[in-house]
């Protein structure tokens, strides 16, 4: 659990910052400890009523107080929001959840090297979500195991050697949940295709993905083995996977992927300069 005396400030209040948020607060962490910075007010008046946290319009100098500083914000908004911040939050350990941001740029806003960049994916509105780590050099031991603190109720979390691996982790992990549901999509449409009610359909699918995660999780043999004691020869998911073959499916989503990576490199290159 986050120490009890952990001040955390969040700028941005969405759906990232509201997972985190409502996940600290239920391991027993005080809404008197945290505020956020949100310019919306339907956003703000949300985090009121559900949260019952304060939230202001504009960065101002209670943020002083906050020994962690969540950025959640757009890639597009990260650089105004900082220069707003940043006179008040010099002392701050920051953690940032925005895509493609560099650290480098983030310290060049915030004149500070104490940032942790991390990449987090939806699940983590549920608790069920896989979030990658990097930590500058002005990170202290302390630091990540706060940051750690901070991130659990979220989920999962692992630290990455370089930087330039979260690219990576943002096709992968990031952008991840999207094509599950993707899939879950198709295998619903071709479950109506075949005669099941649409209900019936999706329920097979979500079922499915949920339960070969949990078995890939638990077991110590690698996907390509477990999928092969599923596949017999002439059998019903040799001729599917022969067919996902024949169409060069694999090929195509490791394509797929190295586009969102492409992506993510970019919106380091757009949005983090100066």
């Amino acid at each position: 659990m986050v120490p009890a005396n952990t001040r955390i400030a969040f700028i941005g209040g969405g759906n990232m910052a509201s997972a985190i948020l409502g996940g600290l607060l239920k391991q027993g962490l005080s809404a008197a400890s945290v505020q956020v910075v949100e310019p919306w007010d339907e956003a703000r008046e949300r985090l009121a009523r559900d949260f019952g946290v304060k939230a202001q319009a504009e960065a101002g100098a209670s943020l002083a107080d906050a020994t962690v500083v969540v950025w959640a914000v757009k890639p597009q908004t990260f650089r105004d929001a900082a220069q707003a911040v940043a006179p008040h939050a010099k002392n701050a350990l920051h953690l940032s959840v925005a895509a493609g941001i560099r650290s480098d740029s983030i310290k060049q806003w915030l004149g500070t090297d104490r940032i942790v960049r991390s990449m987090p994916n939806t699940p983590a509105l549920v608790g069920r979500g896989m979030t990658a780590l990097f930590a500058r050099a002005g990170v202290s031991k302390d630091d990540r195991a706060l940051v750690e603190q901070v991130l659990a109720p979220t989920g999962a979390t692992l630290w990455v050697d370089g930087e330039q691996q979260l690219d990576a982790v943002t096709a992968l992990s990031g952008s991840g949940p999207a094509y599950v549901f993707y899939f879950i999509e198709a295998m619903t449409r071709a479950g109506q295709e075949m005669g099941l009610p649409a209900a019936t359909a999706q329920q097979l699918a979500i079922g499915t993905f949920c339960g070969a995660s949990e078995l890939a999780r638990a077991s110590s043999e690698p996907p390509s083995v477990l999928r092969e004691r599923v596949t017999s020869k002439g059998g019903t998911t040799y001729a599917a996977l022969t067919s996902m073959q024949q169409s060069g499916v694999a090929d195509k989503f490791v394509e797929a992927m190295q586009a969102a990576c492409k992506r993510a490199a970019e919106l380091g290159d757009e949005f983090g300069r100066g």
